[in-house]
C-alpha cells in the first residue's frame, strides 16, 4: 500500500497539473505541483511507523527542505536560459542536494523555520528571469501522445529513487529530502523541452506561491501531530493546505490583466 501511494499520487498530480496548465496557464501548473503530494505520504508513513515524535521531527526538517526547493526554482530558472533540460536539471539538483546536505545538520524550531521558507520563496520569485508572454493560440503546438505518460513514468522513477535514498540515511535527512522537487522537476523539464526557457519560467513562477500552502502543511504537522495524533493532525493540515492553495489560485486569477477592449470608431 505504501509503495502504491508513492507511485500513484505523485504521477497523478503531475498529470493533473499538466492538464491544468494547458487549460489555465503554466503558472497555475506551478502552483498545483507545489502541493505536498510526495512529502505528505512520506511524512505520514514516518509518523505511523516510528511514532508522532518522529513525525514531528521529520515535518520540522521538511520545512527546511522547502528552502532547498525554493533554491531549485531559482537555479533551474536561470540555468534554463542557457542549458538544455537535462543539464539545467542536473545543475538545479546539485544545488538542491548540496543545500539539503547542509540543512540536514541544522535544527530550527518550526515557528522560526516557516518564515525562513516564505522569505526563500520570495527571493526565488525575484531571482527568476523576466517572463515572456504566452504564445498566441495560432502558434501553440499540440504535445505528442506520449507526453503525459512520459511525465507520469518519470515522476514514478524519481519517487522510487529519492524515497529509497532517504530511507537509507536516517530520519533527519528523510525529513529534509521529503520535499525534494520530484513533481516540480518533471513538469519544469518538460516545460523547458517543449516551450523553451520562457515556458519554463512561466511554470516556475507559480511554485513560490504554492510553497505557502506547503509551508502551512509542514508547520501544522510539526506542531500538532503529537498533541492531536497522526490522523487528525494530517487531516487538518491537508484541509488548511488545500484552502491556502485555492486562495493562491484565486489571487493569481485576479492578477491576470483583463483583455483590452478595441477602441470605438
Amino acid at each position: 500500500m505504501t509503495l502504491l501511494l508513492k507511485l500513484l499520487l505523485a504521477p497523478l498530480l503531475v498529470v493533473a497539473s499538466s492538464l491544468a496548465g494547458r487549460r489555465w496557464g503554466a503558472q497555475v501548473s506551478g502552483v498545483l505541483v507545489a502541493l505536498p503530494i510526495v512529502a505528505g505520504p512520506i511524512l505520514l508513513i514516518a509518523a505511523l511507523d516510528h511514532g508522532p515524535a518522529f513525525g514531528a521531527r521529520a515535518a520540522a526538517s521538511a520545512l527546511l527542505g522547502l528552502v532547498s526547493l525554493a533554491l531549485f526554482v531559482a537555479v533551474f530558472g536561470r540555468a534554463a536560459q542557457r542549458l538544455r533540460w537535462a543539464a539545467a536539471l542536473a545543475v538545479a539538483w546539485a544545488a538542491c542536494l548540496a543545500a539539503d546536505a547542509l540543512l540536514a545538520l541544522v535544527r530550527v524550531p518550526p515557528l522560526l523555520a516557516a518564515p525562513l521558507v516564505l522569505a526563500a520563496a520570495g527571493l526565488a520569485a525575484r531571482a527568476l528571469p523576466p517572463g515572456a508572454p504566452p504564445p498566441a493560440p495560432a502558434v501553440v503546438t499540440r504535445p505528442p501522445w506520449w507526453d503525459l505518460p512520459a511525465r507520469a513514468l518519470a515522476t514514478a522513477a524519481l519517487v522510487l529513487t529519492v524515497t529509497g535514498a532517504a530511507a537509507a540515511i536516517g530520519p533527519a535527512a528523510t525529513g529534509v529530502l521529503a520535499p525534494f522537487p520530484i513533481a516540480t522537476s518533471v513538469v519544469a523539464a518538460f516545460a523547458l523541452a517543449h516551450d523553451g526557457p520562457a515556458g519554463a519560467v512561466r511554470m516556475l513562477r507559480g511554485v513560490p506561491g504554492g510553497l505557502v500552502g506547503f509551508t502551512v502543511f509542514c508547520l501544522l504537522v510539526a506542531l500538532l501531530v503529537e498533541p492531536m495524533g497522526t490522523y487528525a493532525a494530517f487531516a487538518l493540515a491537508l484541509a488548511v493546505t488545500l484552502a491556502v492553495q485555492v486562495a493562491t489560485l484565486v489571487a493569481l486569477g485576479r492578477r491576470r490583466p483583463a483583455p483590452v477592449a478595441a477602441p470605438l470608431p
